[in-house]
């Protein structure tokens, strides 16, 4: 019986998994991304106002920010160069802080990284398949993060 449900419940699984639309597999990513660019800038200072990133804070304290949006540049939205630590303050309250954000990513990479990143405008049609690589690799990166943490 135990066995049966077992087998049920992976069948119920992968039947979710393919009624899945695009929109939520970029969801999905999106969030495996950001968690993965949070666990990489813990313990680091807020790229736009150099505050400290406190984990502990209530509700997690900090965000991934991007320095260009989501919505307008969404061929970056997963570029680890255009997301970093940013407190929920600078990224929720004050717009992003694009000014601040771009004075503090020239510190984190460099001018000519940032300009780079200002005249990408190569759009990027992510289709399933590539969403799905997308959520895996950001969910591994963050286990390995999590787990050079432990040691």
């Amino acid at each position: 019986r135990k066995k049966r449900e077992k087998v049920e419940k992976a069948n119920d699984r992968q039947k979710r998994e393919q009624l899945k639309t695009r929109s939520q597999w970029m969801k999905e990513a999106q969030i495996a991304f950001n968690t993965a660019v949070s666990e990489r800038d813990k313990g680091q200072r807020c790229i736009s106002c150099e505050g400290p990133l406190r984990p502990d804070a209530v509700g997690g304290g900090y965000d991934c920010g991007h320095y260009r949006s989501v919505g307008s540049a969404p061929h970056l939205r997963f570029d680890e160069r255009n997301a970093h630590g940013q407190c929920k303050k600078c990224n929720r309250y004050g717009s992003g802080m694009a000014a601040d954000y771009r004075i503090g990513l020239i510190r984190r990479i460099g001018l000519a990284a940032v300009e780079a990143l200002e005249s990408e405008q190569a759009p990027k049609h992510y289709t399933i398949d590539d969403l799905k690589a997308i959520k895996a690799e950001y969910v591994k990166k963050t286990k390995e993060l999590r787990e050079r943490e432990a040691a």
